[in-house]
């Protein structure tokens, strides 16, 4: 009897203790649903530059990857890794350095040198998510390989979509201005027959949307690639109505700094290809007109998400996969370490972050999107990744960071590498052998004084050096 009595004042006091929270665990109740993965909807839009009005790019109209900028974090100092399609894509979604993947062309799959790496896509496959493309993810020809799969990497997929739009079967109307040069690698344009939906990149938003629909119930990651504005650029009408030609003008540079620049830098001779200001302008138009019709369907895409409420559940990030000139120093397209060509757009929307809606001046890279995206959802990356995960600037956008961005190239017989800090950019070409630049972003935001060989800056440019040759791997700046 007593001891009956004993047992029950003892059940009496772990009720007590547990209801006031002392020295228990209080545990999941039968009801309470465990917190959703997040699902990631990852956005690459081809030879994409900063000509973005969240960019503030004075005439260009993107309302919709604004709004997007506006609801997540847009980096203002985001730089690729190597200013060419496949290299750069091979990088990024590898989580590896271009040396270390060892793809410097448009050529090479990323597992032929690395054949056991785990993708960015197959990661997350591996975790459970369900993973497929629409469109251009992995490298493949613009647009000899539309409607094809090109270099894609099968074990990152559950499943994948190559479209094939009018303009691709238009594609004998394109107008190209690069005589001898195909329409994947000259100033190539055409106003598009048809209504949007009718295009690569209409079709891209509607098989995007179709999975995010099929799948909404399921862990997802599934990426879609837009071919726009990659060359040739292509746009319905109503686009190129958005820009008339005598507002689209051309950079006024000046011509002495021409001079200071090493010749392994500048890849278009002669400058502008030789061609006369007004086709330079047409094609200029048509590069912007691809870039409003592009930001239309990232809109549908972006409008479905929040309408089948997966917004508050799912990361999203955007991205160009290297920048794009325009005229800058006479160079137009890619492959080069200026500023306009190493640059990319680069927005993060991760639900709850409290940089949501801010600018982020740090430099970061396309290497740091894999990490960034595990751990944002709750995954171990691996270990042999090469960039830094930015989640910390999510949070804190202006917050201490320490990693300066690198970019290589490789012209003919020349490797370039350049580091870009917050305040400069450094390059050599051949260890220095064929060139060294030095640019001050303080003062000089478009690269026209190169200050390397100025004794003035003397201790900087060794600074630098060392900084460079140390890796991104090396000491913080």
């Amino acid at each position: 009897m007593l001891a009956r009595i004993a047992i029950r004042c003892l059940m009496v006091i772990v009720v007590a203790l547990s209801l006031a929270g002392i020295g228990s665990v209080r545990p999941a109740l039968a009801d309470e649903a465990p917190r959703k993965k997040l699902n990631v909807l990852f956005i690459a839009v081809d030879d994409l530059n900063n000509s973005l009005g969240c960019y503030s790019h004075p005439l260009v109209k993107s309302p919709n990857i604004d709004s997007l900028a506006q609801r997540g974090v847009r980096f203002d100092r985001a730089y690729c890794q190597y200013p060419l399609c496949n290299p750069s894509r091979s990088s990024l979604l590898s989580g590896l350095r271009p040396d270390t993947t060892r793809v410097v062309n448009n050529g090479v799959p990323v597992r032929k040198n690395i054949p056991d790496v785990v993708t960015l896509p197959q990661f997350f496959r591996q975790h459970g998510y369900y993973s497929a493309r629409v469109g251009k993810i992995y490298h493949y020809g613009v647009p000899g390989d539309i409607g094809k799969s090109g270099l894609d990497d099968t074990p990152s997929w559950d499943h994948f979509v190559n479209p094939r739009g009018r303009d691709k079967d238009d594609e004998a109307d394109v107008i190209n201005f690069g005589p001898g040069k195909g329409l994947g690698a000259s100033l190539s344009w055409m106003i598009a027959k048809g209504e949007d939906a009718e295009q690569t990149d209409g079709k891209v938003a509607a098989d995007t949307i179709k999975l995010l629909e099929e799948h909404k119930d399921k862990p997802f990651f599934i990426a879609a690639g837009f071919y726009r504005p990659h060359v040739p650029d292509i746009a319905t009408r109503k686009y190129f109505d958005l820009y008339p030609l005598e507002k689209v003008l051309l950079p006024s540079e000046p011509s002495e700094h021409f001079a200071h620049i090493p010749d392994a830098a500048l890849t278009v001779k002669p400058a502008n290809y030789g061609l006369e200001p007004e086709k330079l302008r047409i094609f200029k138009r048509a590069y912007f007109a691809s870039i409003s019709f592009v930001d239309a369907q990232v809109g549908k895409v972006l409008d479905a998400l929040d309408r089948l409420k997966l917004s508050d559940n799912t990361v999203i990030v955007l991205f160009g996969d290297h920048g794009w000139l325009l005229g800058e120093h006479g160079h137009w397209q890619k492959m080069s370490l200026f500023e306009e060509s190493a640059r990319v757009p680069f927005i993060i929307c991760a639900p709850g972050a409290k940089g949501n809606g801010r600018a982020c001046p740090r430099t970061v890279e396309l290497a740091d999107i894999y990490p960034t995206l595990a751990e944002l959802c709750g995954l171990k990356a691996p270990e042999v990744l090469e960039g830094f995960s930015v989640r910390p600037l999510l949070e804190n956008p202006e917050g201490a960071w320490g990693h300066p961005a690198f970019t290589q190239v490789i012209h003919g017989q020349a490797k370039g590498y350049s580091v870009r800090t917050e305040r400069w950019r450094y390059t050599e070409w051949n260890g220095g052998k064929a060139g060294v630049e030095l640019y001050d972003h303080d003062a000089d935001p478009h690269e026209y004084r190169n200050l390397a060989l100025d004794p003035q800056y003397a201790k900087t440019v060794e600074e630098l050096g060392a900084l460079l040759r140390a890796g991104p791997r090396g000491k913080a700046q």
